[in-house]
């Protein structure tokens, strides 16, 4: 998913309703990383996986992150 995509603009956090924020990797072989491509709402601290360029958006599939790793996905945000 790349940051101008127009579907950001109408996706949605399950839970509250509110945006989302794509993540994105950082760095050569960040995509491996814990922190690959995702969309996260910084209101809840919840990130939601993007698998194979589908964001899954069920309230299931979204995961509680830490203090610190939210502090790490706001610097990941794209602009």
């Amino acid at each position: 998913m790349k940051p101008d995509d127009p579907l950001l603009q109408i996706l949605a956090c399950p839970l509250d309703k509110g945006p989302l924020h794509l993540v994105v990797p950082d760095g050569p072989g960040a995509a491996e990383e814990a922190v690959a491509e995702a969309l996260y709402n910084p209101r809840l601290h919840r990130r939601y996986p993007i698998v194979d360029g589908i964001p899954q958006l069920l309230p299931a599939s979204g995961e509680q992150v830490s203090d610190d790793e939210h502090e790490e996905l706001l610097k990941r945000m794209a602009p």
